[in-house]
């Protein structure tokens, strides 16, 4: 028996190996695809490679989500800030890239900061034109925050709806904050204008490829950090507290100690996904911090089917293909859109896309025992 149970949750499994091939595969077709010339059949153009580079670091937030919801049943509503916070963590870094080709030629403060009559450039700015210290703050932001939040949260017992409350009143008080200019990271107009990143220019075309592959490879690293998660002892545990949390506690868990550990864990690869998404799209502002934000990564993780990982990833980029198609054609109405598919999927996908083959194979097993005949059935109950 253990050893059935130890080969069910090999860290390699067939889901995880298809995964990492089927990842690998397409995006080293976009990769070479992007470095054909423009008039050939298979060349991606710019554009699109920043554009699926974008729907990459929405899939790994996705997957934060996931590994919190999915296999902790703790909905969170506030994982776009730690996804921001990544993203204003490595946008003050490409900020001070910019040096003395800002608008105001100042090579010790940023545009926004002359233009708002700052002298110098405050405490937390120190530092913050090294590359290493830009990596260090993507990890140390999201996760501070987190663990404090969780602290108090988890210590408290606070759960179910309340926690979602509290996760997006959270993300609303950091928006509020983020616009007001005293915060010094730009305001309503947050960070941009960024030029290069460790000394090459993010323009180029090869920059948008590497930036695509970085993604890439950054997704299926957090795809394989939150199978390990999930395939060890601390995976089993949170899935236990999803399922009977009381039994848990009562037989002797620290249950707050393994949600601390596993929402702070999701927060850094939230704010990962953060600062691999801001030199795609040139600019990180407080709008970024908007509650819609991380409900629209909640829809996605619902529409592709929690508790599977490749399920988050696939909802990702269907909830975010979709959202680029149908903005362009209705905006007004996205909001609409979105609460409708949320509503369409918990009725009709209660396993989301990922769950569907399962679905239909239910669905079969449970037509042929209602066509089977009664003799036939109860000769088979007998033997």
């Amino acid at each position: 028996m253990s050893s059935d149970i130890f080969a069910r949750e090999r860290l390699l499994n067939a889901s995880t190996r298809n995964f990492l091939s089927v990842t690998a595969v397409l995006c080293t077709l976009v990769v070479v695809g992007s470095l054909l010339p423009a008039g050939n059949a298979m060349h991606v153009p710019g554009y699109l490679v920043t554009l699926l580079g974008k729907y990459l670091t929405y899939a790994l937030l996705a997957l934060s989500v996931d590994l919190v919801w999915g296999f902790m049943g703790v909905l969170s509503l506030g994982h776009g800030a730690f996804f921001a916070l990544g993203g204003y963590g490595f946008g003050m870094y490409l900020m001070r890239q910019i040096g003395a080709r800002g608008v105001y030629g100042n090579a010790n403060l940023p545009d926004f900061m002359v233009f708002l009559n700052w002298k110098e450039l405050p405490w937390f700015w120190q530092g913050s034109e090294y590359f290493a210290v830009a990596l260090l703050l993507v990890v140390l932001l999201p996760g501070l925050l987190a663990y404090v939040f969780g602290r108090l949260a988890f210590g408290s017992r606070v759960s179910g709806v309340y926690f979602s409350i509290m996760s997006q009143a959270m993300t609303y008080a950091l928006m509020l904050a983020f616009f007001r200019n005293e915060m010094g990271f730009g305001g309503n107009n947050g960070l941009t204008d960024f030029k290069t990143l460790l000394g090459f220019e993010l323009q180029t075309d090869g920059m948008r490829t590497a930036l695509f592959a970085c993604s890439a490879l950054a997704l299926m690293a957090g795809y394989c950090l939150c199978r390990a998660v999930t395939a060890s002892r601390l995976g089993r545990v949170c899935v236990a507290v999803r399922d009977a949390e009381s039994r848990v506690r009562f037989i002797g868990y620290r249950v707050e100690r393994y949600q601390v550990a596993v929402f702070t864990l999701s927060a850094i690869l939230a704010g990962i996904g953060g600062a691999l998404y801001v030199p795609q799209v040139g600019i990180i502002n407080p709008g970024e911090f908007s509650p819609l934000n991380s409900i629209e990564i909640v829809v996605c993780v619902a529409l592709g089917g929690r508790g599977r990982l490749y399920g988050a990833v696939l909802g990702a980029f269907a909830v975010n293909a979709f959202k680029t198609w149908f903005t362009a054609v209705l905006p007004e109405a996205w909001l609409f859109a979105l609460g409708g598919m949320f509503v369409l999927v918990t009725i009709f996908l209660p396993q989301g896309l990922a769950g569907l083959p399962d679905q239909w194979r239910n669905r079969a097993a449970r037509g042929a025992a209602k066509d089977a005949p009664a003799g036939t059935a109860r000769e088979g109950g007998a033997a």
